[in-house]
Formats: C-alpha cells, sequence, structure tokens
C-alpha cells in the first residue's frame, strides 16, 4: 500500500475530523482518527456519526485505489455494527475492497483500538 497522493486527502471534512490516510493501495485503505473533545457524544465516549465518517472515508479510499487515480466510486449504502464505545485515545480502520465490478464494489472494514475491535462494516459502492 502506498502513502502518496490519496484521493480526498485534502478534504476539508475529513481535516475538521482529523482523519490521517495512512495507508492506500491495492483496494485496501488505513485511516486513523484521534478522539478529540469536539468528537464526544452526550455521553463523552466517539459520536458515532465520526466513526461513521472515519469508516465511510477509509472504504471510499480502498475502492478509489482500484481506479485510475481520480475519484471513481461514490457510496450506495453502509452498515455498521457498532461493538465498544471509545474514551479515549485512537482508532484505526482497515478497509478492504472485497469484490470489484464493473458497476459496484463490496468494500468491508473494521475499526479496532489496539487489538479490542470497536466496529465492524460493509458497504457498497457505484463505480462512476
Amino acid at each position: 500500500m502506498s502513502t502518496t497522493d490519496n484521493v480526498g486527502a485534502s478534504s476539508a471534512f475529513s481535516r475538521l475530523l482529523g482523519l490521517e490516510i495512512l495507508q492506500v493501495g491495492g483496494g485496501e485503505a488505513r485511516v486513523r482518527l484521534t478522539l478529540t473533545d469536539e468528537l464526544r457524544n452526550l455521553h463523552g465516549k466517539l459520536h458515532g456519526g465520526a466513526l461513521f465518517s472515519l469508516i465511510d472515508t477509509a472504504m471510499g479510499q480502498a475502492s478509489h485505489s482500484l481506479g485510475d487515480g481520480g475519484p471513481s466510486s461514490v457510496t450506495l449504502e453502509c452498515k455498521i455494527n457498532y461493538i465498544r464505545p471509545v474514551s479515549e485515545g485512537n482508532v484505526l480502520c482497515h478497509a478492504k475492497v472485497l469484490h470489484a465490478g464493473r458497476r459496484t464494489q463490496v468494500v468491508e472494514a473494521e475499526v479496532l483500538q489496539g487489538d479490542k475491535l470497536v466496529a465492524k462494516a460493509q458497504g457498497t459502492f457505484a463505480c462512476v
């Protein structure tokens, strides 16, 4: 996996959340998110929307890595199982394309904090 010029790396929304694109290539991506006070929910944990955005970004990066270097897909749907809350530190999302068809791609992702599973997701992307 490479770490160069990823699609969306300059996204204002990604910068707002503090997403760090670590590796992208060959249908896979790794993206990190560090919990800040701005990303906490009413219970003081990492907000599910921030976690969703992390997952969607990582899956999108994995999907785009199979294209010609530009944006090559958009999210059609995504299902996430939230497994454990995050109270501090950072989380790492690893996304991988499971099926790369001509019109759609199926991508899976998991979010870990250390060796603890935080969330598991699967999404479908439309090739554009």
